[in-house]
Formats: C-alpha cells, sequence, structure tokens
C-alpha cells in the first residue's frame, strides 16, 4: 500500500486523533531505550514521543509521508531518525527497547508469509528484554458498498470546504477491507474538485495475531479492548497488544 497520494488527507483525518498517545507515551518511558516506531506515517506518535524524551527511530515506506513528518519535527524543534522502508525487509544496525506499530499499521500486511516476515524481522531488531507493542481494529465495520459520510468535513483559509465520502468492500476470503475515498472540494465560487484514492487493509482476529505472535517467536502476548487496559469485549473497537521476544 503506498501512501504517498494520502499524505495530505491523512493528515487532516488523522492528526488531532489522541487516543493512543499517552499509552505508547507510557511504554516509552518505561522501556528506557531506543523506540522504533513501524509506521511512523506523517509523525504523530513519533514527535509526540520525542518531545518527551523518548529516543525514537520512525519507519515508514511512503517518501511523502515521512517528508510531512520530517517537516513536523523540524517545526518542533525535535530531532528524529525518520527511515523509510519496510518491516519485512528493514535492516538497523541498531537494537531497540521497545517497537511500537501503532494505528493499524499491520493490517498492511496482507498475506500470512508477509506477516511472519515482519514480526520475525522485529524480533530480531528488539534488544534483549525488548517489548513490542500495537493496536489493530476490531473488525467491525459499517454498512458496505454503501457511499457514505461520516462527518468528516475541513475548512481551508481560503474559504474552500472539504467533504470525505467512503465506500467500502469487503474480500471475506482474504480478511480484506477496501475503502475508497471520495473527497470534495468546493471553492468559495462553488466549483467541485473531486479526487479518489483507494485503501485496502487485511483485518484480523485476536486468536489469529496470538498464534502468528507465537509463530514469530514472541511470548504469549497481553490484549486488551483499549489503551487503558479495560478487557476486550464485543463492544471494543481497538484490540492492543503487548508481547516480549522468547
Amino acid at each position: 500500500m503506498n501512501y504517498d497520494d494520502l499524505a495530505d488527507l491523512y493528515d487532516r483525518q488523522y492528526d488531532l486523533y489522541r487516543d493512543d498517545l499517552h499509552f505508547y507515551a507510557g511504554l516509552a518511558e518505561r522501556a528506557g531505550g531506543p523506540v522504533l516506531e513501524v509506521g511512523a506515517g506523517t509523525g504523530r506518535v513519533t514527535t509526540f514521543l520525542a518531545r518527551r524524551g523518548a529516543d525514537v527511530t520512525g519507519l515508514d515506506p511512503s517518501a511523502r509521508m515521512l517528508e510531512r513528518a520530517r517537516a513536523r519535527a523540524q517545526e518542533q524543534g525535535l530531532t528524529v531518525e525518520f527511515v523509510q522502508g519496510d518491516a519485512q525487509s528493514v535492516r538497523l544496525s541498531r537494537r531497540f527497547a521497545l517497537i511500537l506499530a501503532p494505528f493499524n499499521a499491520l493490517m498492511h500486511l496482507y498475506t500470512p508469509a508477509e506477516q511472519l516476515a515482519a514480526l520475525e524481522n522485529l524480533r530480531a531488531h528488539l534488544a534483549p528484554g525488548g517489548a513490542f507493542a500495537f493496536d489493530l481494529y476490531v473488525p467491525r465495520y459499517g454498512e458496505m458498498n454503501t457511499l457514505r459520510h461520516e462527518g468528516e468535513t475541513f475548512h481551508g483559509p481560503d474559504g474552500s470546504r472539504t467533504d470525505v465520502f467512503l465506500v467500502q468492500r469487503r474480500d471475506r476470503v482474504r480478511q480484506h477491507v477496501t475503502t475508497e475515498y471520495h473527497v470534495d472540494t468546493t471553492a468559495p465560487d462553488g466549483l467541485l474538485r473531486r479526487r479518489h484514492f483507494t485503501l485496502t487493509q487485511r483485518y484480523y482476529t485476536r486468536y489469529e495475531v496470538e498464534w502468528l505472535l507465537r509463530c514469530a517467536g514472541f511470548e504469549a502476548p497481553r490484549v486488551t479492548g483499549s489503551f487503558q487496559g479495560g478487557p476486550l469485549e464485543e463492544s471494543s473497537e481497538v484490540m492492543v497488544f503487548q508481547t516480549r521476544a522468547r
């Protein structure tokens, strides 16, 4: 999945998302060593950790996303290392006390072979006793094959208005959900411009993830249904995993 074209929309959609920040900041503080964030995107989590004193490296395959992440860090006066690469093949010279994959980063590993390759490679980048934590959406989605507006409206400084509509389609056999975004920007003079983006993610079930972690050499994980540590329940929106290398 190439996020280059999605970078601007992604920032608008998720720049103010805060649910996970203090959870990952707490893990980084307790780790007491270097941190690797997988799927750093535009630096939302990376810079938050860096502002709190973490020695953090951000990894992402998208050059455009990393361009925005570096600009964000520079604006905040932060020194952060960002690396372009993917979790399956990256080779870094250092080992990390903590590796994070926030906000569904692992949902871009589409097959078991890709998933195991990435998890084994991340385990190899952990320092002895290092921890691995990540979160994934619970696979519960809205109405399929229906165009809908979920309240995402952005107003530009020039008086323009941008509305985000989406259609989702699910491939149950491959456990893929594909979201097609229709982004409508209306200029002050009424001229409408539509852009189209497609995002495909691979969703997981809880016990599938637990077995993947064990196969990749990790301990049985602690699994919660929120960043505050509550149990995973039917109503949970996220699955949060914490584990260590065996």
